[in-house]
């Protein structure tokens, strides 16, 4: 989503991500990467995709990468290596995109839709030891918007039941988690499983689709590799029922070179984040990110909370002042249709239901400008006063 600023004294283009600056900082680069792929020709399973799965692991500290098609095939494929049964049931939260539970749905598993905690977004022990059940075998919590979920708990609570935890990290790649005794671990590098998406907007973002599931099991790291290549430990001889679902070498190419500029994309977004704190901290009307003190936040969106009466106003507003905002997300899980007959809800989710009613996303990326952070931030401020 872009915005013209024609009018407003400023030049430039508010966008909610700005893909093409963002690519022209480091384009000799990225161009040389992309016909180095092009002039050896070995688009698929070349050697960049390799490379970019080390290095990925080496910058996450986990033991595999498994690269694959997009995000969504990272669960599924995430799934699939857990060898759950039809009617086994899952643990997600009800406020989150709807590919979290929608792989859950298509390999005959029960989506449990569960509440989230009322500052991080992100689900808790407490909303899944509400809906555990002699069925239950997977948690899967996602690190929405930037930071992880309360993950220390969450882990001693599954190692107790025996539960598996994939972590959906699609929006918190370079994102950290600090336990109790000091250990310091990458978000989808403390479950068993941890998946992500390399889709344009992301943190880590590649020119198309993309995605990778992460383990430091041997096991696992076998499987995933084996489920995403038809079902197959070496070429024509299957094992199991698999897909196909792989990186392409063009892709890989590329996030081998953003990733060299990832930490430095997370401080621009942190930055970035800072300015809305210092400027919304004390207007009334509005609830800034909570910051998860065990968690850094890499600000994938930078999220407010609203008044709900003002919440489509603002947005409205915004749109006028081209100001783009987004609203992610504004119907929860258990609200849609394709999920009130395969899913189970535990509890009214009232903290899900508020939120959907009250959030709202402001522009977050690297490119952001001093003058187009002003511009949004006085237009907000406006719009309470």
């Amino acid at each position: 989503m872009t915005a013209s600023l024609t009018g407003s004294g400023i030049s430039e283009t508010i966008q909610m991500v700005d893909l093409k600056n963002q690519y022209l900082k480091i384009k000799p680069a990225i161009d040389a990467a992309i016909q180095e792929c092009l002039d050896t020709t070995a688009f698929i399973k070349g050697p960049q995709v390799g490379a970019f799965e080390q290095q990925l692991a080496k910058y996450l500290n986990v033991k595999h990468v498994i690269s694959c098609a997009n995000g969504t095939d990272a669960l599924q494929l995430a799934m699939m290596a857990l060898d759950l049964k039809p009617g086994d049931e899952v643990i997600v939260p009800a406020f989150t995109y709807v590919a979290t539970a929608e792989v859950i749905a298509l390999l005959g598993l029960k989506p449990v839709m569960v509440d989230v905690d009322p500052d991080t977004f992100t689900m808790t022990r407490e909303s899944i030891e509400k809906a555990l059940s002699p069925r239950t075998r997977l948690v899967v919590p996602v690190h929405l918007f930037g930071q992880c979920a309360d993950m220390e708990s969450i882990v001693a609570l599954c190692q107790v039941h025996g539960l598996s935890i994939i972590e959906d990290t699609a929006q918190a790649v370079g994102a950290t988690y600090t336990f109790r005794n000091g250990t310091i671990k990458a978000a989808g590098a403390m479950g068993d499983l941890g998946t992500t998406s390399f889709f344009p907007s992301k943190n880590l973002g590649c020119f198309g689709d993309g995605g990778a599931v992460y383990t430091d099991q041997d096991s696992l790291a076998h499987k995933v590799k084996m489920i995403g290549n038809h079902g197959q430990a070496r070429k024509y001889v299957h094992e199991t029922i698999g897909v196909n679902s792989r990186l392409d070498t063009i892709q890989a190419a590329i996030l081998l070179e953003k990733l060299k500029h990832l930490d430095g994309y997370t401080q621009a977004r942190q930055q970035v984040a800072n300015r809305y704190d210092e400027a919304f901290r004390n207007v009334e009307a509005i609830e800034i990110p909570y910051r998860n003190p065990d968690s850094t936040h890499v600000f994938h969106q930078y999220t407010l909370k609203v008044p709900a009466d003002k919440r489509d106003g603002l947005k409205d507003y915004l749109s006028r002042k081209k100001v783009p905002s987004m609203i992610y997300y504004p119907i929860p899980l258990n609200a849609q249709k394709a999920y009130q007959s395969v899913g189970r809800v535990v509890g009214d989710l009232a903290v899900t239901q508020d939120l959907c009613r009250r959030v709202i996303s402001l522009p977050m990326h690297t490119e952001l400008s001093d003058d187009q952070i002003n511009y949004i931030v006085e237009t907000i401020i406006d719009y309470f006063s």
